[in-house]
C-alpha cells in the first residue's frame, strides 16, 4: 500500500508512505517512491495512509440512545451481544481498529474479546465492570464495592478474568442520577488501596473523574489514565462549574498521565439535544451549554500548555451525540487546541500506548499489525 501522504503515528512523513504488508504485519516501511520488488502488487491511495485509529473510551454495551448507559441493567445476554455486535460494525465503518472498552456489564465485553478469532471487528481491550460505590456512577453494572477488603477481591477477580485495565470510578458521572460529578466518591487511602493492588498485579488503572477533588486524588495515587478530567467544583450557591488552578495543572502534567476528554460532540448544538433527565441536571448545576462549552475548550488548552498528555477516547454509545462510529469528531475538537498532527497521535500511536498495544498497532512500522487506513 502507498500514499504520497502519510502520517506514521507520530508525525506526517513528508515523503510518502509505501507500506510493505506480508499476511496481516506490517514488513517495512519506504518512501512514497520506493521500488517494490518484482511479483509484489501494489494500490496507491490519493489520500492520506495512517494506522487504523484507537479510540480510548468507549461503552460496547450501550445502543447510542438516549440514556443508553440507564438501560444497560435490563439487556438480557443475547440483547447485549446485539448491540456490541452493532457497535464494532460501527467503529470500524469509522476506521476505528482498537477499542477500549470502560463500561462493561457483567463481564460481557471481556467474554467477547476472548471470544474474537479473527480480525473481521476492531480489536478489543476491556476493562470489565467499573469499580464503583454502593449506587455510585454505574453501580448496575456489578463493581460496586465497600472498604478495603472489597476493593482487594474487586480486583482479584478482575486479574482472575484477565482484563486488560481496571477502570474505577473517582467521582460521580452525569449519567447516574444521584450521583455527585462535583465529590470523590473514594477516600484516598481507599483509591490508592486499589492502584496499588492493580499495580501490584500488573494492571494499569483508568480513572474515571469529574470532580477537581477526585482528579487530584487520583494524581495523587498515580492512576494511568484520568478519563474526562473535566475539573468540577461546586460554587457558593451550590451550582457547579469548570475550576481548575495553574498548580493542579502543572502537577497532572508532570505525572505523565495520559487524559482523555472524551471530546466528540462536545458543541453546544449537541448540549441542546440532550434528553431531559441531563438536561435537569445541567439547570441544577446553573450551566448553560454555551458556558460549559467555553470554560471546557479553554481548560483544554490550559491543560495543554502545562504539558498535559492527552489521548483521544469518545465516551461512544452513550447518547445519541456521542454515537459509536463517530470517532473523527474527536480528534478534529481536540486538533482546534492541539494541532492535527497532535491530535492523530493521541488517536494513534498514544493511544496504542496507553492501551497497553506498544508494538502492536497505532504506527506504520514493522513488526506492527497491518491496521492501515487510507482516508
Amino acid at each position: 500500500m502507498r500514499s504520497a501522504r502519510a502520517f506514521d503515528g507520530a508525525r506526517f512523513l513528508d515523503s510518502g508512505a509505501t507500506v510493505l504488508v506480508e499476511g496481516r504485519s506490517i514488513v517495512g516501511v519506504e518512501p512514497f517512491g520506493y521500488a517494490v520488488p518484482a511479483g509484489c502488487s501494489v494500490t496507491t491511495y490519493d489520500g492520506t495512509l495512517l494506522p487504523g485509529l484507537v479510540d480510548a473510551h468507549v461503552h460496547l454495551c450501550t445502543d447510542s440512545g438516549d440514556m443508553a448507559l440507564d438501560r444497560v441493567a435490563g439487556y438480557s445476554g443475547a440483547e447485549l451481544d446485539a448491540v456490541v455486535t452493532e457497535a464494532l460494525a460501527r467503529h470500524l465503518a469509522s476506521g476505528v481498529t482498537t477499542v477500549r472498552d470502560l463500561g462493561d456489564r457483567r463481564y460481557h465485553v471481556v467474554s467477547r474479546r476472548d471470544a474474537q478469532h479473527d480480525r473481521s471487528e476492531p480489536r478489543i481491550v476491556a476493562a470489565g465492570p467499573p469499580v464503583t460505590v454502593p449506587d455510585g456512577h454505574l453501580h448496575y453494572c456489578g463493581g460496586a464495592v465497600t472498604g478495603p477488603e472489597e476493593i482487594r477481591a474487586a480486583v482479584r477477580e478482575r486479574v482472575d478474568r484477565r482484563v486488560d485495565v481496571v477502570k474505577v470510578m473517582a467521582s460521580g458521572g452525569m449519567t447516574t442520577m444521584g450521583t455527585d460529578v462535583a465529590a470523590p466518591q473514594f477516600s484516598l487511602d481507599d483509591l490508592r488501596l486499589l492502584v496499588d493492588e492493580a499495580h501490584a498485579a500488573g494492571l494499569p488503572v483508568a480513572a474515571h473523574a469529574h470532580a477537581a477533588v477526585a482528579i487530584d486524588l487520583a494524581v495523587e495515587v498515580g492512576v494511568d489514565s484520568i478519563e474526562h478530567a473535566s475539573y468540577v467544583v461546586r460554587s457558593a450557591s451550590g451550582g457547579a462549574g469548570t475550576a481548575a488552578t495553574d498548580a493542579q495543572l502543572e502537577a497532572l502534567g508532570a505525572s505523565g498521565i495520559a487524559v482523555c476528554p472524551t471530546f466528540g460532540g462536545f458543541t453546544v448544538e449537541s448540549f441542546a439535544r440532550f434528553p431531559e433527565p441531563m438536561l435537569a441536571r445541567l439547570r441544577e448545576f446553573g450551566r448553560t451549554p454555551e458556558a460549559i462549552v467555553e470554560e471546557r475548550m479553554l481548560l483544554t488548552r490550559r491543560m495543554a500548555e502545562a504539558g498535559v498528555r492527552f489521548v483521544s477516547g469518545t465516551d461512544a454509545g452513550i447518547s445519541p451525540h456521542k454515537a459509536h462510529g463517530r470517532f473523527a469528531e474527536a480528534v478534529i475538537e481536540l486538533g482546534s487546541v492541539t494541532g492535527s498532527a497532535a491530535a492523530l497521535a493521541t488517536a494513534t500511536g498514544v493511544a496504542a500506548d496507553v492501551c497497553g498495544l506498544s508494538g502492536v498497532t497505532g504506527r506504520l512500522a514493522a513488526g506492527h499489525d497491518a491496521d492501515l487506513l487510507a482516508v
